[in-house]
């Protein structure tokens, strides 16, 4: 029992030979120590999961949880062993604002693993569903790319048969005036098959090689497009085959997956928020113990012995001082004679 009233005691950041003289701090300063250690045991198995689940290695994990939870225990161990008591509580709680934010701030990273694990299920759930809106976000990538892939196309087979259409009425109508020509109803109003009805029934038949043509060079062209079409959504359904199932189950992906439960669930959000909470309460309570406590036998002690080696310094640095003056004097005065000799030798010289 001793030894683990110690080890607390060494997790407090406690002077131990000061505190065997304090008998009435003994279990104050054990509370604090063992707030500190589990402090440090859940910051390690946080860091531990949070490695896991982007590893799958617990080689890889538990290093890292050993020297996190480490860091974390003497981060917590030297907030609290820093902190001294005044009897000025003002002055106390401005000195420890920057601990306690500090402390928050470890707490919140501490917690954040551990909601993840708490929350492990519904996560999972989730999870499966975020997967599913990604690939339903990329069939509709796909589907978009290959449908305004299709649009081209359909439009250019659209504006080729508008130019055959416009050309058919092109000739339509000059197969017409040839026609008015001939049986005296158009132009020169006289029934003849003569030179004018010939020329204008060429330019009906020229019209009509020229539709032909163009016929033959858009049927072309509409058959190779109607392929490439056939051939987008060929690829559009393979390319959709191979899509598979996307594996978003990392860190960052149950970090969002628990942030989209907080807003859709009310009950989650909450519960998330008081585990938060929890782990701050936890992280700052032994600051908070040091500061709503009143200066006991311990901090009387450690104030004196503090006090002791500060005399001491004092009066190492007086000493070293004066020596330091000494030797200065000394080193004036043979300086002052070696000038007074100089002078004398060239005075008499």
């Amino acid at each position: 029992m001793t030894k683990l009233k110690h080890f607390f005691w060494y997790c407090s950041g406690s002077n131990i030979q000061l505190l065997e003289k304090c008998p009435t701090d003994a279990s104050k300063y054990v509370g604090i120590g063992a707030t500190i250690f589990f402090t440090g045991l859940f910051a390690a198995m946080a860091s531990g999961y949070a490695v896991y689940t982007f590893t799958d290695s617990y080689w890889s994990a538990v290093p890292v949880a050993i020297l996190w939870g480490a860091m974390i225990f003497n981060l917590d161990r030297y907030i609290v062993s820093s902190m001294r008591k005044t009897g000025n509580k003002q002055h106390e709680f401005i000195m420890a604002l920057p601990r306690i934010v500090l402390a928050i701030l470890i707490s919140i990273v501490i917690s954040r693993p551990l909601e993840l694990k708490i929350f492990e299920k519904e996560i999972a759930t989730e999870l499966t569903i975020m997967n599913a809106e990604i690939v339903q976000s990329r069939i509709a990538q796909l589907k978009s790319k290959a449908n305004t892939d299709v649009s081209y196309y359909l439009h250019e087979n659209m504006m080729l048969d508008s130019l055959v259409v416009n050309k058919e009425q092109t000739r339509d109508k000059l197969r017409e005036i040839a026609q008015k020509e001939a049986d005296g109803t158009g132009g020169s109003l006289r029934r003849n098959a003569g030179p004018i009805y010939k020329i204008k029934k060429q330019d009906a038949d020229k019209a009509d090689a020229e539709l032909s043509d163009l016929r033959s060079r858009n049927d072309k062209i509409v058959t190779s497009n109607l392929a490439r079409i056939d051939s987008i959504r060929e690829n559009l359904s393979v390319e959709i085959a191979a899509l598979g199932n996307p594996d978003y189950t990392g860190l960052a992906a149950r970090l969002e997956a628990l942030n989209r439960l907080g807003s859709k669930s009310l009950s989650i959000w909450i519960a998330n928020w008081f585990i938060i909470f929890l782990f701050i309460a936890i992280e700052t309570a032994p600051v908070f113990v040091k500061l709503i406590s009143e200066k006991g036998p311990y901090d009387h002690l450690l104030a004196q012995e503090e006090h002791d080696f500060e005399t001491k310094w004092l009066d190492f640095v007086a000493k070293a001082n004066k020596a330091t003056r000494k030797k200065a004097q000394r080193a004036d005065d043979e300086e002052q004679e070696y000038v007074n000799e100089q002078l004398s030798t060239r005075l008499n010289g």
